[in-house]
């Protein structure tokens, strides 16, 4: 093989990294465009549910990342002892987590984590559980 082949063998490695760290068992992508998250389980949609991202002045991080740890009865300690319950964090303190506040589901209204329908975050967290942790990738596009 030549030159030019290995050189583009290793630039097309390179741009299918990204693609290859979000391929896992279970994924979690959310758009915050349409304020939307869609769970894919080996390879399929199971679920597309609303979630609410960060409102004006917040920000909620873009990439793909792994679940740090879970906390099923968790409670913030930035912001008055919040519930967050079936948190699933995945970089510092963002979550994606259920949230009382299901009327604002849809639209942006949180600090910067992904919220939730209590239902719903109790069974992404349940999924996460069976999969582990290392199988499971949250995605954040605009």
């Amino acid at each position: 093989m030549n030159r030019f082949a290995f050189t583009l063998i290793g630039a097309l490695v390179l741009c299918l990294l990204p693609i290859i760290g979000a391929a896992a068992p279970l994924v979690a992508k959310v758009d915050i465009s349409s304020q939307t998250m869609t769970v894919i389980h080996n390879g399929k949609v199971a679920y597309t549910w609303p979630v609410s991202t960060a409102r004006e002045g917040k920000w909620t991080p873009r990439g793909t990342f792994s679940p740090q740890f879970l906390s099923r009865y968790h409670k913030s300690s930035l912001y008055n002892n919040a519930p967050m319950p079936y948190s699933i964090f995945f970089r510092g303190n963002y979550a994606i987590h259920g949230t009382n506040q299901i009327s604002r589901l849809g639209r942006p209204a949180s600090a910067g984590c992904v919220r939730l329908h209590p239902d719903h975050a109790a069974r992404l967290f349940s999924l996460v559980e069976t999969v582990g942790k290392a199988n499971m990738r949250v995605v954040i596009e605009n």
